[in-house]
């Protein structure tokens, strides 16, 4: 929404709004509202949000409709592109200098716009990409992720990338946490076709552009439902394209952070093969270009060895407990 007023004289003054939220979406009505309603509960109330129906979907565009707010705007697409391309044409009618991106699954706190926005002021960057730690509810528990947010001079790419531990969630970012200038996003799209690793492939080349960091809010802004019972893409393993992206990366990220990369990510994609040849690719893959530590050795041996299902599981269990003694500390 764009909104008008006139002023002493009659003439329309017309205002873009703060930020355009950007939510992909498709056949997931009951998802998506919940999504919006999080977004116009937003303290920041000068905001559009432009849902990119991906495909045609008449009960999303008469679920919408009936909320009642001017401030939604239906992007329906002709036909299913994908998630980067609906974040991409969501982009594309933005009317915002910010862009905040937002799943139709997850949900965001009452804060979290005017957090970003006032981070993203006092940062002193030119094109700050703007990040924020969530609440991560998986079918056992709740965690905050990332737990930590990146070291002065920690190169990013290794902070998102290189575990200190056996469980992932170090360093994180999720599509939801996402706030950027729009020209940033206009300029580095996200890549269309990409399955897996959206987010960190965006961020990785649009940190080569001039006058751009990843910068933090560390306070939780974000629900991420990480369900495992309802199908997501996320789910998929596509690991050959994976494996494709990981190559050519590699001049965009550190030796420690390939290594990192190849084991941890793109192995445990790949482990569902079962295929000694692959395994023993993506360890020569780490060896050759990166410099893999003990922590991605066991990593490696432990998503080949152990199925992803218990490995959630255990995560849950171990990550919970270190909430649990956190807190009562």
């Amino acid at each position: 929404m764009v909104a008008q007023h006139r002023n002493r004289d009659g003439l329309v003054i017309v205002q873009r709004p703060q930020v355009s939220v950007v939510i992909p979406t498709r056949n997931r009505p009951e998802l998506v509202v919940r999504a919006v309603r999080s977004a116009l509960a937003q303290t920041l109330q000068d905001i559009e949000v432009v849902v990119v129906i991906d495909g045609p979907d008449p009960a999303t565009i008469e679920a919408l409709a009936a909320m009642g707010d001017e401030r939604i705007r239906p992007v329906e697409l002709p036909a299913s592109g994908g998630a980067p391309n609906a974040r991409n044409r969501g982009v594309d009618n933005a009317r915002a200098d910010w862009v905040a991106f937002l799943d139709d699954d997850d949900e965001w706190l009452p804060e979290k716009l005017s957090t970003q926005l006032t981070r993203a002021r006092e940062s002193g960057v030119a094109l700050p990409i703007v990040g924020s730690r969530l609440y991560m509810r998986t079918p056992r528990a709740e965690l905050v992720m990332p737990r930590r947010v990146p070291a002065p001079g920690e190169p990013i790419s290794e902070y998102l990338a290189v575990r200190h531990g056996l469980f992932h969630g170090d360093g994180f970012i999720q599509t939801s946490t996402i706030m950027a200038p729009t020209a940033l996003l206009r300029k580095v799209p996200f890549a269309d076709g990409l399955r897996r690793l959206q987010e960190l492939d965006w961020t990785l080349r649009s940190l080569q552009e001039n006058g751009v960091d990843l910068i933090y809010a560390e306070e939780p802004l974000v629900i991420w439902y990480a369900d495992e019972n309802r199908p997501r893409i996320s789910f998929d393993a596509p690991w050959k394209q994976s494996l494709q992206w990981l190559q050519e990366t590699r001049p965009r990220v550190t030796p420690r952070a390939y290594a990192a990369l190849a084991m941890s990510v793109v192995g445990s994609m790949a482990a569902a093969s079962r295929s000694p040849r692959v395994f023993f690719d993506l360890l020569r893959e780490a060896r050759r270009y990166g410099k893999p530590s003990v922590t991605d050795y066991v990593t490696f041996l432990q998503v080949w060895l152990v199925p992803a299902g218990p490995r959630r599981v255990v995560r849950d269990f171990f990550l919970s407990r270190r909430r649990t003694r956190a807190n009562e500390g």
